[in-house]
């Protein structure tokens, strides 16, 4: 298996994945569905098309977070019409909250056959459709792809330098397999139809790399209780 290895980073990103009109949440780092949909927009690949999609969303997913980036929120207010069944037709003003990660740094690696991945290389260095972290108003910043490695996902993440400076250790989110234990996360694609998007749950697991050890630790929450 190879990895096919990109740098995520710009003045903001936002990854939501159960966000509803009024408030649009972001995850602390990329999902996949996010991931699978801006590589399928450099593809040219349409919405309609799930067999595509699925043959993308078979690739393993990981993340390290060089720069966590800091939560924003973006207030705003939204005027409409009120529906004319609820009484006289007059202007209304909705709120909406819009959370942002800012100045958010992330090394993203898919592993999969090399075949597809050199493709996918391509197409996002001459994409068929605009690209963008998240949401539309998140363009990606300097460069994007950084190569294809003929190691597998764990070790490209831990063997790729560090893309901050004075970083000294980061948070790595790694996709398992079906066979392996993990937390699980509803970000995997089945449908971006217009129609009905779809997705499904997918384990991860969380652990941190140490520059200075130059090695693995396992993330326990419980132990920031002690």
């Amino acid at each position: 298996m190879s990895t096919l290895l990109l740098r995520l980073a710009g003045p903001l990103q936002s990854w939501g994945t159960d966000s509803r009109f009024d408030v649009r949440r972001t995850g602390r780092e990329p999902s996949k569905s996010g991931v699978i949909g801006m590589v399928a927009a450099a593809l040219g690949i349409s919405r309609e098309d799930d067999s595509k999609i699925r043959d993308l969303a078979g690739l393993r997913m990981g993340i390290r977070a060089d720069r966590e980036g800091s939560l924003l929120r973006d207030y705003q207010t939204v005027k409409a019409k009120q529906n004319k069944l609820y009484g006289p037709a007059k202007d209304m003003a909705y709120v909406t909250n819009r959370y942002y990660l800012s100045d958010a740094v992330f090394l993203v690696g898919l592993e999969g056959d090399r075949k597809l991945l050199e493709q996918i290389k391509e197409a996002l260095q001459s994409p068929a459709y605009p690209l963008y972290l998240g949401r539309r108003s998140c363009p990606p910043a300097g460069k994007l792809v950084l190569g294809i490695e003929d190691l597998s996902l764990e070790e490209a993440l831990v063997k790729t330098p560090l893309l901050v400076e004075k970083c000294l250790s980061a948070r790595i989110v790694t996709e398992v397999r079906d066979e392996e234990t993990g937390r699980l996360v509803h970000d995997q694609p089945v449908s971006f139809s217009q129609k009905e998007r779809r997705f499904t749950f997918r384990k991860v697991t969380e652990t941190f790399f140490n520059k200075s050890v130059g090695e693995l630790t396992e993330h326990d929450p419980m132990k920031e209780l002690e």
